[in-house]
């Protein structure tokens, strides 16, 4: 099962993705503002293809589902999802005390062509980035290893390196 929102409303609705094709085009209406809209299914546009940067799985709780959020290249802003925000990795939730521009975890190269990870707390609220116990301060960065525990607010993040996800 997956779900699709409404480009209108931000209203979620299940549909089941094995029933169709790769390739096939389905047509939505928002049960909410009514809303008509098109998805192609299998298909992934230009800016979804994109080299293997490893992601973060929030984990489920009070405040929202588990969810897979793929990293790329270059500053991943992470925070709850508002609509008209500009962050490029949000947490679908209505933790309230994760801020819409919480952490960011920079993807880069090093000098041997591998990976790094490097995350910054940018909370505004107090509440802080946590790695495993350990609180970041605001000029604090953190190198991230494969299943690093994030903390953010009261939402808990695993982090997955490439090459890692399906650990």
């Amino acid at each position: 099962m997956k779900k699709v929102r409404c480009p209108k409303c931000d209203h979620y609705m299940p549909f089941d993705d094995t029933r169709y094709k790769s390739g096939e085009t389905l047509v939505f209406e928002c049960p909410n503002c009514h809303k008509q809209f098109g998805l192609r299914i299998g298909v992934k546009n230009a800016e979804e293809e994109h080299e293997d940067c490893g992601s973060i799985v929030v984990i489920e709780n009070v405040f929202h589902h588990e969810q897979t959020i793929e990293l790329q290249m270059g500053d991943n802003v992470i925070g709850r999802y508002v609509k008209g925000s500009d962050i490029n990795a949000p947490i679908e939730t209505v933790d309230p005390s994760v801020d819409t521009t919480h952490c960011i975890i920079n993807v880069s190269r090093n000098r041997a062509g591998e990976l790094v990870y490097t995350l910054r707390d940018a909370s505004t609220d107090g509440t802080g980035t946590f790695v495993g116990n350990t609180m970041l301060s605001a000029k604090d960065r953190l190198r991230l290893d494969h299943g690093a525990i994030i903390t953010i607010g009261a939402t808990t993040m695993i982090f997955r390196a490439a090459g890692h996800e399906d650990d």
